[in-house]
């Protein structure tokens, strides 16, 4: 059987101009190696997949490739370049600081830098999870992090940046990693969906992105799971149904029931999203997110907060035109009050339940005044 390499490491980038998302960091960073202005000690911090760790695997083979040239990208074809891309290089490390967290695994790594590297420029560290390691181990780090040899480079990368002493902080440059937007991990799913020979439905690509909640590794394994689960075709229906999600429809309807004042209607949609396995707190949450998106939509200068495919942001426009700023504030009021308090009722469907009842009876209420005046 054909050894499978996941998406995610198939595709991981090889150079800055590959890297998805994180222009300005690159750029600096570019710029650094450029003008010979490379600081002792990076921090890279950030949510997961989001590149730090690629990054840094870049700037370390960078940094070492004799080929570098105006671009400043590594070359990935010199000795250097090939034998850190097979795992056997000599002058870069990667150190996982959840399994070497001790102070005695720090007193190994200072042993090992006042080696001098036996060729090349540099002797790169890269200590992901950085935030893992001991009070202990910190503190045996920050000499050497602070006046380490000039052939000696460190990069550090953390998911919990505020669980970083301040002495390390200020011995470090900081590059804070973004969480990479919808349309950028689309584009990039995109363009793996066609290496690999994949159909798509471009409103599947945008679901996959929008559950990775801007993680490019969780976007990718994500694109993986499907492709195997749907036979290499992928649909919204297929992607909706295998990740689980509450389809914006549902809740599309659900406000214009809200603007007919159908409670009976409501309440049977309600019944029929929990049929499908939803629970009350997801419903709840999502009815806000999906009001809140509908009073993004109404003005043009609020658009770029619209985190969505392009076939539901004119779905939205059109409904909030319909609603008006008025009604979807009314709507938004009473549903967040309803979520915050979801937790502590007792009977969480009739709460829920009396939630859209509640929102049904807003129009329903304006329709009883303007008729009395």
């Amino acid at each position: 059987m054909e050894k499978f390499i996941v998406s995610a490491r198939k595709y991981r980038p090889g150079t800055f101009s590959s890297v998805v998302g994180q222009t300005s960091i690159t750029t600096t960073l570019q710029n650094a190696i450029k003008q010979g202005k490379l600081a002792q000690a990076f921090l890279f911090c950030g949510p997961r997949g989001v590149g730090k760790t690629t990054c840094a695997r870049i700037l370390a083979k960078a940094i070492n490739c004799p080929n570098i040239g105006d671009d400043v990208e590594p070359c990935n074809n010199c000795q250097s370049c090939n034998d850190f891309n097979n795992g056997a290089s000599m002058n870069i490390f990667e150190l996982d600081a959840a399994s070497n967290s001790s102070v005695d695994d720090a007193r190994e790594l200072i042993r090992q830098v006042s080696v001098p590297p036996q060729s090349g420029k540099y002797k790169v560290y890269i200590i992901d999870e950085v935030h893992m390691l001991s009070s202990s181990a910190f503190n045996a780090l920050l000499k050497t992090l602070e006046e380490p040899p000039a052939y000696a480079k460190f990069i550090l990368a953390t998911t919990e940046k505020n669980k970083i002493i301040p002495t390390i902080l200020s011995r470090c440059q900081v590059f804070d990693f973004k969480r990479i937007s919808m349309q950028d991990i689309v584009n990039h799913l995109e363009y793996v969906a066609k290496s690999e020979g994949v159909e798509f439905e471009p409103d599947a690509l945008s679901i996959i992105a929008h559950h990775a909640e801007g993680g490019m590794r969780d976007a990718l394994s994500t694109f993986d799971q499907l492709v195997t689960f749907t036979g290499g075709k992928l649909t919204r229906e297929e992607c909706l149904k295998n990740l689980n999600i509450l389809d914006s429809s549902y809740y599309l309807k659900l406000t214009d029931l809200f603007r007919k004042g159908d409670i009976a209607s409501s309440l049977l949609l309600y019944k029929e999203i929990l049929d499908k396995g939803f629970d009350g707190q997801h419903f709840i949450t999502g009815l806000s997110n999906h009001l809140r998106n509908l009073l993004v939509s109404i003005d043009q200068a609020t658009l770029p907060l619209l985190d969505v495919s392009d076939s539901d942001r004119a779905n939205f426009g059109k409904q909030a035109s319909e609603c008006g700023v008025s009604l979807l504030l009314q709507y938004l009021n009473i549903a967040s009050d309803y979520e915050f308090r979801y937790r502590e009722s007792n009977n969480k469907r009739l709460f829920i339940e009396v939630c859209l009842t509640k929102l049904c009876c807003v129009t329903m209420n304006q329709t009883q005044q303007s008729g009395v005046s």
